[in-house]
């Protein structure tokens, strides 16, 4: 992608310390015009770097616009398997160094969204213990982001191309929060660990005689028809004693998302993926990344 019209805080690594901040409409009486401007304001903070901007199916709706292959986040639960579907309207990732200036820079962007904007959920994450390969590790001490694309080919699979002006150099991203059982996890002896993630944590290596419910089994992007392939830039969350994963996964499409998703939960063959039983989503929602034109957001399809 030549011209690289896309917002550049999805194709840089994971930052040290990020806030995840879901948006909400106000109030019904919201009009598209007050969206418009609260959009306008935000524009200069989200400058695709330090804010990555996400915009829900229903705010699309609400400004009377279109964008292909956007839809909400579908419920995916089966047999006992929660995979719930938690729609948002704006979601920013708002990425940096020091938590205290995220802070700061979180309550510029809720001005700037204000009134028509409130806030309806934040979460703290942070890069943990890089791998040799350079990739943060889960909290569970296993690398994240191993069999992610690179160069052209992460380009290819995260960013929108040949869709036209304003829809090329966007993103579709995927966004679960997941709460790990760090108790069920630390119970299980190291080989049944690895088998779960289906990979040696003392050195990334994957395992052949991984049982098909292994993680790495479940989602391996090439085994696909076509292959699912996306750009993962997930990172470990605590709150008070709670913690685990921000999966966040960015697509040309959604698809490649939803195939992984539903094969995870055992859709395709009813073989349920090992993480389930350490580890669970609560929340999962669908945003649209806006690419940039000359250094700012590209919001023309949006009518802006």
């Amino acid at each position: 992608m030549a011209d690289k019209t896309y917002q550049p805080g999805i194709f840089e690594g994971v930052p040290a310390v990020a806030r995840y901040v879901l948006f909400n409409l106000a109030e019904k009486k919201v009009t598209a015009s007050d969206i418009q401007e609260a959009l306008k304001r935000l524009s200069p903070l989200a400058n695709g770097s330090d804010v990555v901007l996400g915009i829900g199916p229903s705010l699309v709706t609400a400004l009377g616009a279109d964008i292909p292959g956007l839809h909400e986040f579908p419920d995916l639960s089966r047999d006992g398997i929660k995979v719930p579907s938690t729609p948002g309207t704006l979601w920013c990732w708002i990425r940096g160094d020091d938590l205290g200036d995220l802070l700061h820079l979180t309550r510029k962007v809720q001005k700037a969204l204000a009134p028509a904007f409130s806030v309806r959920h934040v979460v703290d994450a942070f890069r943990h213990s890089l791998g040799e390969s350079g990739h943060g590790k889960d909290l569970t001490g296993y690398e994240d982001g191993t069999e992610n694309p690179k160069g052209d080919a992460a380009e290819e699979a995260a960013f929108a191309q040949g869709m036209g002006d304003g829809l090329d150099g966007s993103s579709y991203v995927a966004v679960q929060q997941w709460v790990h059982d760090l108790d069920a996890f630390e119970a299980l002896g190291d080989d049944e660990r690895d088998h779960h993630f289906g990979r040696r944590r003392s050195d990334n290596e994957e395992l052949e005689d991984s049982p098909t419910s292994a993680h790495v089994k479940r989602t391996a992007q090439e085994d696909f028809d076509p292959p699912a392939f996306m750009l993962r830039r997930s990172m470990p969350w605590m709150m008070s004693m709670q913690a685990g994963l921000m999966f966040v996964a960015f697509g040309k499409s959604l698809d490649a998302f939803e195939r992984q998703m539903r094969r995870m939960a055992g859709h395709d063959d009813g073989v349920v993926d090992a993480m389930f039983s350490i580890s669970k989503p609560v929340n999962g929602a669908y945003f649209w990344c806006p690419p940039m034109r000359e250094g700012k957001l590209d919001l023309r399809r949006l009518g802006l």
